[in-house]
């Protein structure tokens, strides 16, 4: 895990997306996003929320900060990426690389191969005819794209494959805001200075304390239940946001990916946590516009810009 992730680094980030995200605008007031981070912990803890007594809450947080400031401990709560993974970046680190090459590679692993020809047919790529063969494929995703997948790939079973508990029930859900999160990031930063990757990748590891908070909750709570109540629900989600970035560090990430996770959304933050964060924002609405939650026309999403909710729109078919 310390060296694959500067393998994802080594290439260079193409140099825009193809649609330029605008300068920082009017953010959404602190209640308005405690609001959604309310209804959105509510929505994923709908089934399994129970009215936890007081003593076992504390002891829950409690246990959390601790973790924070065992961040080895901490990452033994989730998997590893796996060993595919490095050798594949390592090819991608070099400008000289074919298509060809990369495509023999790519062809050791089938399901590597239908990852990759499914990314090249999806909507976001939108191919004129569908592409059949794993080297066109590749010369359409391009090198960043090809990051983003390996990435993508990586990622997938550090947070999605639990086994057993609320862990294990709510990973899906975890695993589709993330990657929804990752799309808005890498969309919104371009447009605050910041590399489409690294925003990117923090959208993907931002969700990985949250896991390693909902294995702690298995531990306490009877049943696979957890505790429901709002005030415990916003403290669970910041205190996952800082475990996930003790993790990024203990995983030796770039400094500005794990100060982008730990201070996201800070009036004194970095670029690239405004953009991690306002991408999370617009994953939470979407998924609770696609769960019938809330409505278009919520005060929540009344108030996005052109840009972002042009973003929600993208967002609606990633995980489907």
């Amino acid at each position: 895990m310390k060296n694959w992730i500067h393998r994802l680094l080594g290439a260079q980030d193409s140099a825009a997306s193809e649609e330029q995200a605008p300068d920082a605008s009017g953010e959404p007031s602190s209640e308005a996003l405690q609001d959604l981070d309310a209804a959105y912990y509510r929505w994923l803890t709908r089934s399994a929320a129970i009215a936890a007594p007081g003593d076992t809450k504390a002891l829950l947080l409690e246990q959390m900060r601790g973790l924070a400031r065992n961040p080895g401990v901490a990452a033994e709560l989730v998997p590893r990426v796996p060993e595919l993974i490095p050798r594949l970046l390592r090819g991608l680190r070099s400008d000289e690389v074919s298509a060809a090459e990369l495509s023999r590679q790519v062809a050791e692993d089938v399901v590597l191969v239908a990852e990759v020809l499914r990314e090249a047919n999806s909507a976001y790529y939108n191919p004129i005819t569908p592409v059949k063969t794993l080297e066109a494929a590749i010369m359409m995703l391009g090198q960043n794209g090809m990051r983003i997948l390996l990435a993508r790939i990586a990622f997938r079973p550090v947070i999605s494959m639990q086994a057993e508990g609320f862990a294990r029930q709510v990973a899906p859900h975890l695993w589709n805001q993330s990657e929804k999160c990752a799309l808005a990031a890498s969309l919104l930063a371009p447009g605050q200075s910041n590399g489409v990757f690294e925003a990117y990748l923090a959208g993907l590891m931002q969700n990985v304390g949250r896991i390693v908070a909902f294995r702690l909750t298995d531990r306490h709570c009877p049943d696979g239940k957890v505790p429901g109540s709002r005030e415990f629900g916003l403290q669970l989600l910041a205190l996952s946001r800082q475990l996930s970035a003790v993790i990024a560090r203990h995983w030796e990430f770039p400094d500005k990916v794990v100060e982008a996770i730990a201070r996201a959304g800070e009036p004194d933050g970095t670029g690239l946590g405004q953009a991690l964060a306002r991408g999370d924002h617009l994953a939470k609405l979407r998924l609770l516009i696609d769960a019938g939650v809330l409505g278009k026309d919520d005060a929540l999403v009344a108030g996005l810009d052109n840009f972002e909710r042009r973003c929600l729109g993208k967002l609606e078919t990633v995980g489907a």
